[in-house]
């Protein structure tokens, strides 16, 4: 199974880090983000990762080359300013990520979710990770029933910006800058969108708030 990161974004609310440097190159104890994805990827047998560009992207691409360090070869999608959102930055990679299911993963999270253990079901167009809601996002994202995610039940969760997507999913879409959440709640309206729980260590690296408490060694959980 191939791979994509989200690593796109201007970071607007990690500023001033990321007015010089794009927010997956940010460190966490001494290592980018970035770099943690592409070292847990290839440890869970991936072998190739698309990587869509935009703000200072050339940082990016000129710190990770072809990825052959990482046992990886790298591929890289680049947008023009401004990115595409999520929806429409996947789309735009499709191309390099082929015909099957392929594994997507935020750029600004922190993890040690073990990607070897993502499945997706033949009927599911997307299978999502959901973890408990941080305290920044209480009311989460979407409910989870039996496996089938939806958007009325109690309780939600937060969407963790790790899944395993098919390309049907965007069946129908036209290039260009479009969100993600509106192909997700069609696929909920069919019952095509499965997840699972993670309750390990997670964190969204949103805020240099958030960051700083990383590197102390604290804020580490998926827990408010």
């Amino acid at each position: 199974m191939k791979a994509m990161i989200l690593a796109a974004g201007r970071g607007e609310r990690l500023r001033p880090l990321t007015d010089h440097k794009p927010k997956p190159l940010l460190e966490v104890r001494g290592q980018p983000l970035i770099v943690r994805h592409l070292q847990a990827l290839a440890r869970a047998g991936v072998r190739e990762v698309a990587i869509n560009l935009s703000w200072l992207g050339e940082q990016i691409r000129m710190a990770l080359g072809s990825g052959e360090r990482f046992g990886l070869k790298l591929h890289y999608s680049q947008e023009p300013a401004g990115a595409l959102e999520a929806g429409g930055g996947m789309h735009q990679a499709l191309p390099l990520l082929g015909p099957g299911p392929f594994i997507l993963v935020n750029g600004d999270i922190y993890t040690d979710f073990d990607f070897a253990r993502l499945a997706i079901a033949p009927q599911s167009l997307a299978h999502l990770v959901l973890v408990p809601n941080p305290a920044q996002h209480s009311r989460g994202d979407f409910s989870l029933q039996q496996g089938d995610i939806g958007e009325q039940d109690q309780p939600r969760f937060t969407y963790a910006g790790i899944g395993v997507y098919r390309p049907e999913l965007f069946a129908g879409c036209e290039p260009g800058r479009f969100p993600l959440l509106p192909l997700l709640r069609k696929a909920i309206g069919e019952r095509r969108l499965q997840g699972e729980q993670y309750l390990g260590q997670w964190t969204d690296v949103g805020t240099v708030e958030r960051l700083a408490l990383l590197n102390a060694g604290a804020g580490v959980s998926s827990t408010p």
